[in-house]
């Protein structure tokens, strides 16, 4: 399923070297003001270039190809368009048949019976959140004055991100990293108790990040290691307040009005110019790898507004669901 949400749904397609990236966002409230400038900010914060990420540098300007009229959401599907301008698709003729390890390669031949685009990760790359990102501006609009951001917490276990970019570039490694995104002004009574719960909602959208292998809201998994009443959160006053906030602002899978807190884990990337030991598909034998484009690093440095983006969409769908009963 390329698809998700309720009321805000958002459609993803596209490939890592096809034609271009996009999404379609069917629910959008009419009268939003909308150009394709506001979508300029975060799309930079995703870009590549920075240390430490892809030196392929595209462009990622968004085109408007429907539900916008005079500056307006017009209340029809909204369709943004990326097109892919930089591409060196030969870098990957040898990954057809040698998976790497820890990649896509493998299982995208098994469920695509053969006929996947391996091309930069085909589907499965990730400039595909791409079109969670241009999708998280506009559901930013509609969350207002809700406002969602983050933090790159630790990169390779350092909290130093600077030093630990510069002591993994050249290695031929990568590493991974903890980024925590936060939703301030929050709404009261979003959510249901079970499978539309905050947590739930929010937690499908963040691993549909590629590369996510973990998320814990609040105190998290620390929790385990505390007593009730170390872990409870204390109300401080009639609208909700508490004075500390282990729940990240969540109780029953309902927003209580306070802040929204979680943190993920962004594994470190698969695509390594380390020599790796791997099966040839067609022969069956081991053989050694050596993984050749242009390859982030560190994935974690360019996931923190792709974060922010599923946060937002999660917390429109919320929202709208809530103004429809």
């Amino acid at each position: 399923m390329n698809t998700i949400g309720r009321i805000f749904r958002v459609s993803i397609f596209g490939e890592s070297h096809g034609e271009g990236i996009g999404v379609v966002i069917d629910g959008v409230p009419p009268g939003i003001p909308l150009t394709e400038t506001d979508f300029l900010a975060d799309l930079s914060r995703r870009r590549s270039g920075a240390a430490g990420t892809t030196p392929r540098i595209e462009p990622d300007l968004p085109k408007l190809m429907s539900g916008v009229w005079n500056g307006f959401t017009t209340g029809a599907p909204l369709s943004v368009f990326f097109e892919n301008t930089n591409t060196k698709s030969a870098d990957y003729d040898n990954l057809r048949d040698i998976p790497r390890p820890g990649h896509s390669d493998f299982t995208a031949r098994i469920k695509f019976k053969g006929y996947a685009d391996p091309r930069g990760g085909g589907h499965f790359s990730g400039r595909i959140t791409l079109g969670l990102v241009a999708a998280g501006v506009v559901a930013k609009k509609i969350i207002d004055p809700v406002f969602v951001s983050s933090q790159i917490l630790e990169l390779g276990g350092d909290s130093d991100i600077a030093r630990a970019i510069e002591n993994i570039t050249g290695t031929g490694d990568s590493i991974g990293g903890i980024i925590q995104i936060t939703a301030t002004n929050m709404s009261q009574g979003l959510g249901e108790p079970f499978f539309g719960s905050v947590e739930s909602t929010i937690s499908q959208l963040i691993f549909s990040i590629p590369a996510i292998k973990g998320i814990e809201f609040g105190s998290g998994f620390s929790a385990a290691r505390m007593r009730g009443s170390q872990h409870n959160d204390t109300y401080i006053n009639t609208e909700g307040k508490t004075l500390t906030n282990n729940a990240a602002g969540i109780n029953g899978g309902i927003t209580n009005g306070n802040d929204l807190v979680f943190r993920i884990v962004v594994k470190p990337t698969s695509s390594i110019s380390l020599p790796q030991e791997t099966i040839n598909m067609k022969t069956g034998k081991i053989e050694t790898l050596k993984i050749e484009g242009r390859h982030d690093v560190c994935i974690a440095l360019r996931v923190p507004v792709v974060a922010e983006a599923a946060a937002a969409i999660g917390l429109a769908d919320l929202f709208l669901l809530s103004n429809s009963h």
